[in-house]
């Protein structure tokens, strides 16, 4: 059955996320570790923790895609900022543990002016300092818009960044179809040419989740953008081929769609109707 679900906001526990979702129609889902805009998360409850792990083992939801903040940039030119970056990535690292071998999503990061090459060394430095033999969280990079000074655009700056960090077994990819687009990867007209462009540069091995946006922008914008499934400029045709692809078809697939729950849970039947994969 397809994986299929969204971003819910995390500041009422994991409790009150899991049936919110299964309330949806998702059979997977996001959340943010904290406040998506700040540093600020709400302290775990172990007693909701064992409550979380048994409901959703019982609805068959076996893949979460927690998302770090926006404000975590491991690669600013301000060495405060990189330092509270790391100190958000080192304790969102520690709290996934209470969910174990699920994924940890973050966005690179902006180099602000430092240069691609430096921007890289220090998200690497950053991932070789907080990552251990022993975590069960599986880091994934988020392929990026190329927005300004943002790291992660192109498919071998991921490819950089993964070939400095040392632990690679804990390091995965998650594709974002608005970014993808929007950074110049035609998967309208070429869905197959960049899929084996991704497996030559970094291996299709390490891409473990689709965040399934369609975009308000033509193709190479750089403007990240994203839009309702089927009324960006992506289309509905190109994101059904996307769920449907060989490749990418057993991973989770996670909505950052601009909607509320009715607009979530209508793109949730949507796509598990157009999918091959829905028995």
């Amino acid at each position: 059955m397809i994986r299929i679900g969204n971003h819910l906001p995390s500041s009422k526990g994991y409790m009150a996320m899991a049936k919110h979702a299964v309330k949806l129609g998702a059979n997977t889902f996001a959340f943010f570790t904290r406040n998506p805009r700040g540093g600020s998360a709400k302290p775990i409850q172990e007693k909701d923790i064992l409550e979380f792990l048994s409901y959703i083992r019982e609805k068959n939801i076996d893949k979460l895609v927690a998302h770090a903040p926006y404000t975590m940039n491991l690669c600013s030119a301000k060495p405060e900022i990189r330092k509270f970056g790391f100190q958000m990535l080192q304790d969102d690292i520690r709290r996934m543990e209470y969910t174990p071998n699920q994924y940890y999503n973050f966005h690179p990061g902006s180099h602000t002016g430092q240069g691609i090459e430096i921007g890289i060394a220090q998200i690497a430095d950053a991932l070789n300092s907080v990552l251990s033999p022993e975590q069960h969280t599986t880091i994934l990079l988020e392929t990026m818009a190329g927005k300004g000074s943002e790291v992660g655009s192109s498919f071998e700056e991921l490819r950089e960044i993964l070939d400095r960090v040392k632990l690679q077994d804990k390091m995965g990819i998650c594709l974002d179809t608005c970014h993808i687009w929007d950074a110049g990867y035609d998967i309208v007209h070429n869905l197959d040419g960049i899929l084996t462009k991704f497996d030559a540069v970094i291996g299709l091995h390490k891409l473990c989740s689709v965040h399934l946006n369609d975009s308000m922008n033509s193709c190479g914008s750089h403007k990240d953008r994203h839009q309702k499934l089927g009324k960006g400029q992506i289309g509905l045709e190109a994101l059904t081929r996307v769920i449907n692809h060989p490749a990418l078809k057993n991973l989770p697939f996670i909505l950052e769609t601009p909607n509320d729950d009715e607009g979530y849970a209508a793109e949730i039947a949507l796509m598990r109707k157009l999918s091959q994969n829905n028995a």
